[in-house]
C-alpha cells in the first residue's frame, strides 16, 4: 500500500503473537494484491476492466465495496469509490485493513492491548498496561517534526485516529464533484472515532469540503470528534474533542 505498518501487541504467548503477526502482514500483501490500482492484475484493477464481476472476486471485494458505498451515502457523496470515473476504493482500504488486522490480534487468548499503525492511521484496542491508556501524537502538519496534538484513549476499550491532509502527500485528495484536486483552506483534518475505518474515510470527505462545511459535518456524526488545521494556522474542533485530548 506503500506506507509504513507498524504493531504493538501486548500480553499474549509470545509464539503465538509472532505467528500472528506474520499472518497479519501476509494478510496485508494480500489486501495489497487484491486491491491495488497499481498493479494490471489485481481483482480490483480487472474488476474496474470489466473483466470480472464481484462475485469472481474474493469475499473481501465485496465488504469493502458495501463499506465504500455506506460511506458515499453518509458523506452525501463526499467520499467516492471512484477516481477519474474509474473504481478506486483506496480511500476505504488502508482503514479496513489496519482495522481487520488489529481485530484478528486482539482476539489471541492473553492479549491485553493491540495498537496498529498504517500510514497514520491508528487502530487502539484495549489498554497496553494496568492503569495505562494508549497516547497517539498528531503530527503538527505546519511545524515538521511538532505535534498538533496528543490523543489519550483513557477509559475506551477501542479508538481510532486518522488524518487526512497535504502535508505528506501533497494535494492527493479529490472532490469528486470535480474530479479535481480538492480545493480547501485546509492543510489536515484528524478524525478520532471507535473505527479507523470509517474514521479514515470521514477526515477524507470533510478534507475535500472544508473547514466550515467539514466541522459542522463532523460534529453531526455520533461518537466522532475532529480536529482541523488551516492553512492560516488556525485551529478548529469538534466540541467533544477536548475530553480526548491528553
Amino acid at each position: 500500500m506503500g506506507t509504513v505498518f507498524s504493531f504493538d501487541v501486548r500480553g499474549g504467548d509470545p509464539g503465538a503473537v509472532q505467528s500472528a503477526l506474520e499472518e497479519a502482514v501476509a494478510g496485508l500483501h494480500r489486501v495489497d494484491e487484491v486491491f491495488s490500482t497499481y498493479r494490471d492484475d489485481s481483482q480490483i484493477s480487472r474488476l474496474a476492466r470489466a473483466e470480472l464481476t464481484v462475485d469472481d472476486c474474493v469475499p473481501e471485494v465485496a465488504e469493502v465495496l458495501a463499506l465504500a458505498a455506506e460511506a458515499e451515502r453518509i458523506s452525501e457523496g463526499w467520499f467516492s469509490p471512484k477516481y477519474e470515473g474509474r473504481l478506486d476504493p483506496t480511500g476505504i482500504v488502508k482503514g479496513w485493513s489496519v482495522e481487520r488486522a488489529a481485530r484478528r490480534l486482539a482476539d489471541l487468548p492473553g492479549v491485553s492491548g493491540v495498537s496498529v499503525n498504517g500510514g497514520g492511521d491508528v487502530q487502539l484496542l484495549g489498554v497496553p498496561g494496568p492503569q495505562r491508556p494508549w497516547r497517539v501524537g498528531v503530527s503538527d502538519p505546519i511545524r515538521p517534526g511538532g505535534l498538533a496534538a496528543v490523543i489519550s484513549a483513557a477509559g475506551l476499550d477501542e479508538l481510532a485516529i486518522a488524518t487526512s491532509g497535504t502535508a505528506e502527500r501533497g494535494a492527493h485528495i479529490v472532490d469528486p464533484s470535480t474530479g479535481r484536486s480538492a480545493v480547501t483552506d485546509l492543510v489536515a483534518v484528524t478524525v478520532v472515532a471507535p473505527s479507523v475505518t470509517w474514521a479514515d474515510c470521514w477526515a477524507t470527505a470533510a478534507f475535500a469540503m472544508g473547514s466550515r462545511q467539514g466541522l459542522r459535518w463532523l460534529e453531526s456524526l455520533p461518537g466522532v470528534e475532529a480536529l482541523l488545521i488551516t492553512a492560516g494556522d488556525e485551529v478548529r474542533c469538534t466540541g467533544g474533542l477536548a475530553a480526548r485530548l491528553g
